[in-house]
């Protein structure tokens, strides 16, 4: 791992093992893009790289000069108007009205390890042998603000992390309208874009087209991250599949607004954009003022998007989830929301919590309806106290009793919203987001409290803290369960009303992470009504996210595997809920809905005393097998094999560190008749090491690793030919579960 400068041509190489990143300071003094790819050897001039040559109907930086123009070179942090006409990754409104920046090269560090980022999640090293940052400091001479390009380069991976920081070191205010994270101009458009979208209870599905002449993007204004677009996205070579071929990852580590964008030009290059979306953002920096952009982390391979993925799973779970719960293995949990809704009384729990304790679930989280005058959706958000008409002895008396039975006791907030018919409300109704004068939308019958201003963030942060001191509370579920709408705060002034959108995000951060470090061992579990801020952002704070409110075992397996393509199995909630599905009214089977789910933190969203006696014995072994493999599969190295969006048939597996024990997923959508014999081919396995396959304990046989990797692991049953005495049946939405140990 190496960054090297070469002063005579004033050129830097970025490179480890993997990768290469190349970049030098053009004729202008701004900064231009040379290479980004799989290693190549390191020298001292790559001018070679910096094509420049006279076009009809260019503009030239140079007066006299036809080579130079910047609509042609690659750059490092575009800025529009000054010979570029591309979509710019900065944008500065000055006091005279203009909008032009030039910002060249002053100077630069290098340094071991990783800088902290003030007031934002960002990725991390423990020690400065892991990864060495480049700082380049530019320069806009006329306003005189300084620009701060960070790029960390982690060792032995394709990973580069970037981010920008801006310093007005001069005598006048600006208006910052444009900040981007991250600018990339690659040098051709040979790239299929891929995309995670969807809307609530089918969040992440992947969407693939090929990049064209014009702009591909995705983005949000909705105040967080958004169940409709993920702050993802991936181009990989038209050739490339799972496991070969180029690939690159761009994520955000935000949980705001964001744009991610592929401007293809009519000369075939590419500019990838990804940052807070400029759409709504003005932050007025004042001499003296800095501000932060968040992180983005590009992921290059050229093994395929599994290997992209695992890269930033590896990343994810260990340099950027922090804290008492990165490295352990989850609790296994019961909620009682799909059990009870809001009508329940502390018996009705108790009830729930002693069953569910008899079946060995480790963690009891009482969800919605615990607080305030919170009978329905229309009333009590922001009343952080028990009701003492549900809770006679109150959150303390509650957990005291789930302790009792030998489980740790957990609780749901939505700290971020409020009723109108509260207290909280009615003693500060101007510590919503809204315009005067204006109509105030509602979603869910909440409105959103504003996290601009750190007397609100205060305010939450005390009732929370009084809450989880008092009480033995282990985990909190985080909810958020609707958008912003009027966003305008009554603490800003008028021309400081663009900042809204970020201060939000920023107080939302900053009360994450004054109860992490008060609370060190709290489960923090992020959930935004389901899958609205499954963000990297929000992994720094809280390891695990609820993936979606949709717990249908068919519907999972798509949301579950668009979710892996960039996070880690140990960060998405899963849970087995009762049948008929509540959300799209489906009958599974009891396994389905297990071997699903064990794909990730695990538990159960369901009243387990209404289950027949046979049923209760299959919870009973479906916990015992998770305890057992939990490790491998919330922290194995994780592969998909077969996608539900291309087939009937999904399949993944995760494998043990060691390569001694792996767990393969099967799961059929619809049953057939009379098919073909049917095999999976397994991956991560040592190819000279022989594998006992068992499936539900049933020894299958021993196969060497080559032969599950290149021959494939059988799994044909009774839909290819009769069912005959003693054959398993098949039937819809089935599924297996194999365990492979050395």
């Amino acid at each position: 791992m190496s960054i090297v400068f070469h002063e005579k041509n004033r050129t830097f190489h970025l490179f480890n093992d993997k990768i290469s990143y190349i970049m030098a300071v053009l004729p202008n003094g701004q900064m231009g893009q040379l290479y980004f790819g799989k290693r190549i050897h390191q020298r001292e001039d790559y001018s070679y790289l910096l094509e420049m040559m006279a076009r009809p109907m260019g503009s030239y930086v140079f007066e006299n000069d036809r080579t130079l123009s910047l609509e042609h070179v690659k750059q490092e942090y575009g800025v529009y108007g000054s010979t570029d006409y591309r979509c710019p990754a900065v944008e500065i409104l000055q006091e005279n009205g203009s909008r032009i920046s030039d910002f060249c090269y002053k100077s630069h560090t290098v340094s071991g390890g990783k800088p902290k980022l003030k007031g934002l999640p960002a990725t991390y090293t423990e020690s400065d042998s892991e990864a060495e940052t480049l700082t380049l400091v530019l320069e806009d001479k006329v306003t005189g603000i300084e620009l701060e390009l960070l790029y960390t380069l982690f060792a032995g991976s394709g990973i580069i992390a970037r981010s920008a920081r801006f310093l007005n070191c001069g005598k006048k205010p600006v208006h910052l309208l444009k900040a981007m994270s991250l600018c990339m101009d690659l040098p051709d458009h040979d790239y299929d874009w891929i995309q995670f979208s969807g809307a609530w209870a089918r969040e992440r599905y992947p969407k693939k087209r090929r990049l064209e002449t014009g702009i591909q993007s995705v983005g949000s204004m909705r105040g967080h991250s958004s169940h409709e677009h993920n702050p993802f996205v991936i181009l990989k070579r038209p050739t490339a599949d799972e496991f070969q071929g180029e690939v690159i990852g761009f994520s955000l580590i935000y949980s705001g607004n964001f744009l991610a964008q592929a401007e293809v030009d009519t000369h075939d290059t590419t500019r990838v954009l990804l940052g807070i979306n400029p759409e709504w953002f003005d932050w007025k920096l004042e001499p003296g003022e800095e501000f932060q952009t968040p992180e983005a982390v590009m992921v290059y391979t050229d093994r395929g998007m599994n290997d992209m993925s695992q890269t930033f799973h590896r990343l994810f779970q260990k340099r950027l989830a922090r804290g008492y719960w990165r490295d352990r293995e989850r609790p296994i949990l019961i909620n009682n929301w799909e059990a009870t809704y809001f009508d329940f009384t502390e018996e009705r729990i108790v009830e729930i919590a002693k069953k569910a304790k008899e079946q060995g679930i480790e963690l009891f989280v009482l969800d919605d309806g615990w607080f305030g005058k919170r009978t329905s959706e229309r009333a009590g958000l922001g009343d952080w106290k028990a009701n003492p008409e549900r809770l006679p002895e109150g959150i303390t008396g509650l957990a005291q009793k789930i302790e009792a039975l030998g489980m740790k006791f957990g609780l749901w907030f939505e700290p971020e919203m409020v009723n109108k018919d509260s207290d909280l409300y009615r003693e500060h109704p101007d510590w919503i987001l809204s315009v005067p004068e204006r109509r105030q939308s509602q979603g869910r019958y909440q409105y959103v409290l504003d996290f601009s201003r750190k007397e609100v963030v205060d305010y939450i942060y005390d009732r929370m803290a009084e809450i989880l001191g008092s009480g033995k509370v282990s985990y909190v579920k985080w909810d958020m369960n609707r958008s912003i709408t009027e966003c305008w705060s009554a603490a800003l002034p008028a021309d400081r009303q663009g900042e809204v959108f970020h201060r939000y995000i920023l107080g939302v951060y900053d009360l994450y992470d004054r109860l992490n470090t008060a609370f060190p061992e709290v489960l923090f579990e992020s959930c935004a009504s389901g899958g609205g801020r499954f963000d990297p952002g929000l992994l720094y704070y809280a390891p695990q996210g609820w993936a979606s409110d949709d717990t249908d075992a068919a519907e999972r397996l798509k949301i579950q595997y668009g979710t892996s393509y960039c996070y880690p199995i140990s960060s998405i909630g899963a849970h087995v809920s009762a049948s008929p599905n509540h959300q799209i009214m489906r009958s599974t089977p009891l396994y389905t809905r297990a071997n699903v789910a064990c794909f990730g933190t695990f538990g159960y969203e369901l009243d387990l005393n209404r289950l027949t006696a046979e049923e209760q014995e299959e919870v009973k072994r479906q916990i015992t097998f998770m305890k057992k493999y939990r490790s491998v599969l919330q922290f194995g190295s994780f592969y998909r094999l077969e996608s539900p969006f291309e087939g009937n048939v999904t399949a993944w597996m995760s494998v043990s560190g060691d390569r001694k024990t792996a767990v393969v997923g099967w799961y059929r959508t619809l049953n057939g008749i009379n098919m073909g014999y049917t095999r999976v081919k397994l991956r991560g396995l040592e190819p000279d090491s022989v594998y006992r396959v068992s499936e539900d304990g049933a020894l299958r046989g021993e196969y060497y690793g080559d032969e599950l990797m290149n021959v494939g692991l059988v799994t044909s049953d009774a839909d290819s030919g009769e069912l005959l005495p003693g054959m398993r049946p098949s039937c819809d939405f089935d599924s297996r579960i194999f365990v492979l140990e050395k």
